[in-house]
């Protein structure tokens, strides 16, 4: 009897199309489902059956509660090297295996700088205005030229942020809890000693964080009233870094000039959600990491290793730490 495969979440109806799934037809069905499943109770109910489930990245969450009531489950996959939403010590318990696929940072870094560019160029109400017969030119965009760029984290995302900012003739500055000073030199930014710095001194703010209990609403209403009232605040990081209120707070009071965002605390954005109706918002449907070669390299590396996992092998395994 063959294997069960669900691949979770296929938004864009692609999966079947990024990996030549044919090559395992002959030990797995897999079938992908492109609905975000609204609860858990109904996720339990549809994937009660699978053998192996295919994530993409956080947008289902794989806690205990859930994986508790998936007695086939032998194999969970996720987009990615890292997934805060999967309970790996659980899983582990259960005998579930969990593996990973490689992922780029240049789609999350492109994004970033749409965002900011869109922004600061006023592209969104500038295009509207053609569209609707409306001005033409009815405002004065910023210039990122001798404008700071602040970056909350210099790994791989922040270390191509700084690159590029360089480049637009920005001054970078870059701050972490674990950042040197010869780190942030190294990658061409400047090493602010403290968060506070960075939110009093940046025009522009990009985060590039890993989401911790260290910094988890690292970003609240202190922080956001230090920024300039010009400034811009980015997230594409992970929406809980920011105080998802004092943001909404924020920019209904103009404490700063606007924000894009990438990322929410819940996914998909409820239709009701304040932040669809939050003034100075560029909003994007946490798009960071969809794009053509990312998801080719998901799905390839995810049929690879389920053929890995037929075999009594296991590539790109993820233990709990």
């Amino acid at each position: 009897m063959k294997l069960q495969c669900a691949i979770m979440d296929d938004y864009q109806n692609i999966a079947l199309q990024m990996a030549n799934w044919a090559q395992i037809s002959d030990q797995v069905d897999v079938v992908s489902f492109n609905k975000h499943f609204e609860s858990e109770a109904a996720a339990a109910h549809e994937l009660k059956d699978y053998e192996i489930i295919v994530l993409m990245r956080e947008r289902t969450p794989f806690k205990a509660s859930l994986l508790s009531q998936l007695p086939k489950l032998k194999l969970l996959i996720t987009t990615g090297m890292r997934n805060a939403s999967i309970d790996i010590k659980y899983a582990e318990k259960q005998g579930i295996k969990v593996c990973g696929t490689a992922s780029s940072s240049e789609p999350p870094t492109e994004l970033t700088w749409a965002l900011i560019l869109a922004l600061t160029k006023n592209l969104i109400p500038e295009s509207q205005s053609i569209q609707r017969s409306g001005p033409w030119q009815s405002t004065v965009c910023s210039d990122l030229s001798g404008r700071t760029l602040g970056l909350l984290g210099l790994g791989k995302i922040g270390t191509k942020m700084a690159q590029i900012g360089n480049a637009f003739g920005m001054n970078v500055m870059a701050w972490s809890q674990n950042l040197s000073q010869e780190r942030a030199e190294a990658a061409g930014a400047q090493f602010a000693s403290t968060k506070e710095e960075i939110m009093a001194k940046s025009d522009i703010v990009s985060i590039h964080l890993i989401l911790s209990e260290r910094t988890r609403h690292l970003i609240g209403e202190n922080e956001l009233k230090l920024m300039k009232k010009t400034a811009y605040l980015i997230n594409t990081s992970r929406a809980s870094i920011v105080n998802q209120d004092m943001l909404i707070k924020a920019l209904h009071n103009n404490w700063i000039a606007g924000a894009g965002i990438d990322v929410f605390d819940v996914e998909p954005l409820p239709d009701i959600h304040p932040l669809r109706s939050t003034p100075n918002l560029l909003a994007t449907p946490h798009m960071g990491y969809v794009s053509q070669n990312n998801y080719q390299t998901y799905y390839q590396h995810s049929l690879e290793n389920i053929q890995a996992f037929l075999e009594g092998n296991l590539i790109r395994e993820i233990r709990a730490e």
